[in-house]
């Protein structure tokens, strides 16, 4: 027999509307929505009421560090933090250890997550420079969809070769993920700091060495490239005013071939906050003024751009706490994404319904994701209650990233995720987690 959940009285978030009432779950699936369900023997009830129930984020970019990296993360430790988030599917970046730039080694990373990911996964394939005949060979229908990195790779991964790439881009239909900066630019500034103050540059610099012109040099490369090549493109965390002009919002969603995302340290953190948390926000692209924050939340608000994400990209202490060229990029966002994003809805800087649409609705619509993504019936129950007046402060004794820190910590949030729901199956609960179930492939409706 299938089982059943009833979720009481919850704030349910839907396709830009907010409606009180209930919802069962049967199964991997929403079975019914509607004003009251009455409850029979065999369903075990949440009663809601006073908490808004939300469709699970997709993060559509995030690093697990898993194979190769697992001193920093891997998918098990980083995909329980992810649901306590909230985050009920991820899409992983390829620049594991080995990369995954041939289909063996992108399903052996498949392979890992079926055993162990409590979330929902895919993962994307890796182009290079001379990878091509091996990446027409990704499965569409399968896989979420090609990485490139035009900038700020690891290993062989940085495609800077330009005939390379249009053939790349003229040769799949799959969405083509990139990561725009550009490296001649980022080389140059660089040696001029070092020349100056050798590896011990100061962080507040991070922001001119990889400027808004490496990003838009880059960017609007890739933009160029496809619209002359009609490839379908969608580019990585945008950090600059300027590149948002580089984007549509005239036309639906669904019509766009150009889509664009924004992550949650964008939003958030501004180069004034470099002097208290140095390197723990050194991310690339990097955190830039305040006036490419603002101008990044208006282009969020008015659909310039499509998708919120993270790029969660954890790293030991150890390693963050180096001199400024030692020091690598990024830092682990999925436990305290979602919870950030609804602190923005606290201050009527973002609705309730649009945040939705930035996290769950839109990603799923970009990547074609089969049934997910929305509060629908005959959709699969990935939902989490959130309770918007339960504050709580970021510390280390809370903090669930393998790597042990977060550029939040000392953060107090007015919103607590209680439960989360992945394939129907509760997956966290105040604090429990369910060990004997783990997270699906996403598969792709193309």
């Amino acid at each position: 027999m299938k089982e059943k959940t009833l979720i009481k009285n919850a704030k349910i978030v839907n396709e830009g509307a907010i409606f009180e009432g209930d919802l069962l779950i049967e199964g991997e699936f929403i079975k019914q929505l509607a004003k009251k369900i009455a409850p029979t023997e065999d369903v075990n009830i949440i009663d809601a009421k006073g908490s808004y129930l939300l469709p699970g984020m997709i993060d559509d970019q995030v690093h697990f560090r898993e194979p190769g990296l697992t001193h920093k993360a891997n998918i098990a430790t980083e995909s329980k933090a992810a649901v306590a988030g909230g985050i009920t599917s991820f899409i992983e970046m390829p620049n594991t250890v080995p990369q995954a730039t041939t289909q063996v080694l992108l399903e052996e990373k498949f392979a890992i997550a079926s055993k162990t990911s409590y979330a929902n996964y895919s993962f994307m394939f890796g182009g290079t420079n001379d990878n091509l005949e091996e990446l027409l060979k990704t499965n569409s229908k399968t896989v979420a969809g090609i990485k490139l990195f035009l900038g700020s790779s690891t290993g062989n991964m940085l495609v800077d070769n330009e005939a390379v790439l249009e053939k790349i881009f003229s040769s799949t239909d799959m969405l083509i993920a990139v990561h725009c900066e550009d490296e001649q630019t980022i080389k140059k500034n660089t040696q001029i700091f070092k020349d100056k103050y050798g590896d011990d540059i100061p962080v507040k610099y991070h922001p001119i060495i990889r400027s808004e012109q490496a990003c838009y040099l880059s960017s609007s490369k890739a933009v160029a490239l496809a619209k002359k090549t009609g490839a379908r493109l969608h580019i990585f965390h945008l950090s600059t005013e300027k590149e948002t002009h580089l984007f549509r919002n005239d036309i639906p969603l669904e019509k766009k071939q150009i889509t664009a995302e924004v992550c949650v340290h964008h939003l958030w953190f501004t180069d004034a906050d470099y002097d208290e948390k140095k390197t723990y926000i050194k991310w690339n692209p990097a955190v830039k003024t305040l006036k490419d924050k603002e101008g990044l939340w208006k282009a969020l608000l008015d659909d310039r751009i499509d998708v919120i994400a993270t790029d969660h990209a954890p790293h030991t202490i150890q390693e963050k706490d180096n001199v400024y060229t030692k020091a690598p990029s990024g830092g682990p966002l999925v436990q305290h994404a979602v919870v950030a994003i609804l602190e923005k809805v606290k201050e009527g800087v973002i609705s309730i319904e649009k945040a939705v649409e930035k996290m769950s609705h839109n990603p799923a619509k970009i990547f074609k994701i089969d049934k997910r993504g929305f509060i629908k019936e005959g959709y699969y129950a990935d939902l989490f209650l959130v309770d918007t007046n339960n504050p709580w402060k970021v510390s280390k004794e809370n903090i669930l990233y393998k790597c042990g820190w977060s550029p939040f910590e000392g953060t107090t949030f007015s919103s607590k995720i209680t439960h989360t729901f992945v394939n129907g199956k509760l997956m966290y609960n105040q604090g429990e987690f369910n060990e004997k179930d783990k997270g699906e492939r996403l598969i792709f409706n193309r």
